[in-house]
């Protein structure tokens, strides 16, 4: 696939005009306020498993509305004192998976905490949480779950338990609460973004190829899904266009970058189809924070820079965690 997007000259000075409601951060405060009054009830349960060098616990807390959410915590073997910790989000469609696809960040020597994706593990990899929440009509996939509302869309009850996930690596005594960096792909990388904008404490993040930025270009630029369940919708509720883009403007990754203060490395593939490289540096353009940068494949889709860009966080995230 050649490129399809802007050049990347135009790429590093482009920035979408943002589409915040002015009720954007009240709406937030509002949400986390509200999942703050269930009990955390963050519990850790040792998994079974034939390894020397790890221990996994087994993680359930309170997420969104105080549903349960489950996700893993990995600590190198024997860990007797809090260690910084990287909090991973997973991609579209996958859920937390098995314990022992999770290894990297505890054997580089941090506490490694993986979020479930409420609804979905059934695509790439098994999720075990529920979402009890129903949907008003919407296209099949998560996209367009509520999008008539956004106190009822679908990433509303994400992103929340994202933050909780934080809330709960922070709550775990071998953590160190001051020091927690945030990472994902794709999709995780939309989620890392949001988050980034939510909890101003963070010492690091990193997006990777990330999604849910730039909602209307993105949907209107590529034809493939996730972001083509967006205009499949809108084929069928013809007329209902500025309601679904005000609804996804409360969950748009340019706006959370717009309020994200922490150092972060991104990183976009010029021939993604998935989330095109505009909508990444859309993204990217906005962060607040001074301290950032961005891994460009020029050949890559949507896997960017896969085994390469993980080594480049291994390189970039424990600078900022063991400060």
């Amino acid at each position: 696939m050649p490129h399809f997007d802007l050049s990347l000259d135009a790429l590093r000075t482009y920035q979408p005009e943002l589409t915040a409601p002015d009720d954007f951060d009240t709406f937030w405060e509002k949400t986390l306020a509200e999942a703050r009054e269930h009990d955390l009830d963050a519990r850790f349960e040792p998994v079974d498993v034939p390894y020397t060098a790890v221990d996994i616990f087994d993680v359930t807390y309170a997420g969104f509305g105080g549903h349960p959410v489950k996700g893993w915590l990995v600590l190198p073997a024997g860990t007797n004192e809090p260690l910084p910790a990287v909090v991973q989000y997973i991609g579209y469609g996958g859920g937390r998976g098995l314990p022992h696809s999770h290894l990297q960040w505890a054997a580089a020597g941090f506490a490694h905490f993986v979020m479930d994706t409420r609804g979905q593990g059934s695509g790439g990899s098994v999720g075990d949480t529920p979402d009890p929440v129903g949907s008003t009509p919407s296209q099949p996939g998560f996209m367009t779950r509520g999008i008539q509302d956004p106190h009822e869309y679908y990433y509303r009850r994400v992103y929340t338990d994202a933050v909780r996930a934080v809330d709960a690596a922070r709550s775990h005594p071998l953590v160190d609460a001051s020091r927690v960096a945030v990472t994902g792909g794709s999709q995780g990388g939309g989620i890392t973004i949001a988050v980034a904008g939510l909890v101003p404490d963070l010492k690091a993040a990193a997006p990777d190829v990330p999604f849910l930025c730039d909602f209307r270009r993105a949907a209107t630029l590529t034809e493939r899904h996730p972001y083509r369940e967006i205009a499949l919708y809108l084929k069928a509720h013809i007329g209902e266009d500025e309601r679904a883009f005000r609804t996804l403007s409360y969950f748009d990754g340019i706006n959370f970058a717009a309020r994200a203060t922490a150092p972060t490395l991104f990183s976009a593939a010029l021939e993604d189809l998935t989330c095109p490289p505009s909508t990444v540096f859309g993204a990217y353009n906005h962060w607040a924070g001074t301290e950032k940068s961005i891994e460009v494949y020029a050949f890559n889709d949507h896997e960017g820079g896969g085994p390469f860009q993980q080594a480049a966080q291994l390189r970039w995230i424990p600078g900022h965690l063991r400060v």
